[in-house]
């Protein structure tokens, strides 16, 4: 396994190094077929047009690769990664247009065995400023999980993304104004696990951008999740893994919580973008309440957490702000850097250099409940020399509360955790 990861390392960067070769050059685009059809190749991907100009399918993809190490601060605790290179992410990702009104996407993710289908939805857009989506998609909740992961300001998101679900199968619909959009849903279990078997959520997500320019953002949010379950539906849990997927364990957890019968999550946003500055917080409430036991009502399990974050773009344009999507939930988020043809590597220039920095926490304790609590620091450098390249650093400093469930394998006791992340991304 780990010469497999170290292969596709090596391949990855044999690629990356290769890329601004051949991105060095015009568009590719090959003879018409006998049809009319035509492949097209550029810095977004493969692109297969038809003679009907209103008929396209883009073939995207992307590919993360995470390089570490991590210590923890006690002597005897076991080892905090079981490798230490993996592939994160391995996506392909057609996307299927026709005409204005229809699209069709689906993403696909060699790299994970648990849950591989991502995105798989059919989006109609007949309606004035109104997306109708079926199929695979994200919940509408919290800004930082709606941002694409080749756009976050690190390497992996905070904390506080503990209390967001992964994408479900459901029905949603969307709706924008000049500086406004609301999008809300009904979803199952993810189509990967079948559909059911999670309960039956609502989802409902709200943005408003009072000042919303090309040069200066501000933007507002509030979300919620409703979940009911019955008692037979999927096992019910919340845990991190101290934003760095390659650790071997989760130091916060808590574990399968029994007789989940409703699960309610709330959810803040705050956004301020000023040229290439820019400011982004979030803060989530979660309640769990459990069916009664014999001795009565138990009690419900509140847990919270948050982060506050800040990147600034050294040398380049701040990030864009996108207000509606092709199709699915992801309203009102930010875009990733963008590298002007004249600073590319492959044109001579140096690329575009993008720092940040990042304060999270979680708390899963509640009354009579230990399931540990995390404070993290991060400090990250991102560097993108072609379009569609990005090399990123992140250095994390933590300090952990181990929940009940990990004090055997971990510690009683508090401890801290250095991690150092970095990670090859391609994506077109």
């Amino acid at each position: 396994m780990i010469k497999t990861r170290r292969a596709a390392a090596f391949l990855a960067v044999s690629l990356a190094l290769a890329a601004p070769a051949s991105a060095g050059d015009d568009t590719f685009e090959g003879m018409a077929g006998p049809y009319g059809e035509r492949l097209r190749y550029d810095e977004k991907g493969l692109t297969l047009t038809f003679r009907d100009p209103d008929v396209k399918l883009n073939i995207g993809g992307r590919l993360h690769i995470d390089a570490g190490a991590a210590g923890l601060s006690q002597p005897g605790l076991p080892e905090a990664f079981p490798d230490n290179v993996a592939v994160r992410r391995s996506w392909i990702e057609p996307t299927l247009t026709i005409g204005r009104d229809w699209v069709i996407a689906f993403q696909y993710d060699f790299s994970d065995p648990v849950l591989p289908i991502n995105d798989a939805f059919v989006a109609w857009k007949g309606l004035p400023d109104t997306i109708f989506t079926l199929g695979n998609m994200k919940v509408p909740f919290s800004l930082e999980w709606l941002q694409s992961n080749n756009d976050t300001l690190f390497a992996e998101r905070s904390l506080a993304n503990a209390f967001v679900p992964d994408r479900r199968f459901g029905f949603a619909m969307g709706h924008h104004g000049q500086a406004w959009t609301a999008v809300a849903g009904v979803f199952g279990n993810a189509a990967s696990n079948g559909i059911s078997g999670d309960g039956v959520a609502v989802a409902a997500r709200a943005t408003v951008a009072p000042i919303m320019n090309e040069d200066e953002t501000l933007h507002f949010g509030l979300a919620g999740i409703y979940r009911r379950r019955s008692r037979g539906d999927d096992n019910f849990s919340f845990s991190t893994q101290a934003e760095a997927s390659l650790f071997a364990r989760s130091f916060v957890d808590t574990g399968d919580l029994p007789d989940v019968a409703r699960a309610t999550r709330i959810g803040a946003e705050f956004a301020y973008r000023n040229g290439p500055l820019l400011l982004q917080a979030e803060y989530i409430h979660a309640d769990i309440e459990r069916f009664e036991g014999l001795a009565g009502p138990l009690p419900v399990l509140g847990f919270q957490g948050g982060y506050v974050e800040a990147g600034l773009v050294l040398n380049g344009e701040g990030r864009s702000y996108a207000m509606t999507p092709q199709g699915g939930t992801t309203y009102a988020t930010f875009k990733g850097v963008t590298v002007p043809e004249g600073q590319r590597v492959s044109r001579g220039g140096i690329g575009v250099f993008e720092a940040a920095a990042r304060y999270s926490s979680i708390d899963l304790n509640a009354r009579g409940f230990r399931a540990g609590s995390e404070r993290d620091v991060t400090l990250g450098l991102s560097w993108y020399p072609e379009p569609n390249l990005r090399l990123i650093a992140n250095y994390i400093h933590g300090r952990v509360q181990p929940s009940e469930s990990q004090s055997d394998a971990l510690s009683r006791t508090s401890f801290s955790v250095d991690t150092i992340i970095t990670r090859l991304q391609i994506y077109w």
